[in-house]
């Protein structure tokens, strides 16, 4: 299985507040709607100076699931989204050992 890791730091201007509601409750419809898209976790870094507000995985098969979820309408929707309400954004590809 395929996790991608997305670290979200919110805009400027964007409250901590605002911003943990966006990415919590609005940011998490176009996730629902990712062709291919296993499990959705969002977590809100605490206070207000931490290098990111949020870390977002998204779990998906394999490689072409997550390119074809991301290249698709609501992928692109998805990412628009998100770049309206962020700074910054960075993307790990990464592959999940449960160690516990």
């Amino acid at each position: 299985m395929l996790k991608v890791m997305s670290l979200l730091k919110r805009a400027d201007g964007l409250s901590k507040e605002d911003f943990a509601r966006w990415v919590v409750e609005e940011h998490v419809e176009f996730a629902r709607k990712l062709p291919g898209l296993r499990k959705y976790t969002v977590s809100v870094s605490e206070g207000e100076d931490a290098a990111f507000d949020s870390v977002n995985a998204l779990y998906f098969d394999d490689e072409p699931a997550r390119a074809a979820a991301f290249g698709s309408e609501h992928g692109k929707a998805a990412a628009a989204d998100a770049a309206a309400h962020t700074s910054r954004r960075v993307h790990l590809l990464t592959t999940e050992y449960e160690q516990l």
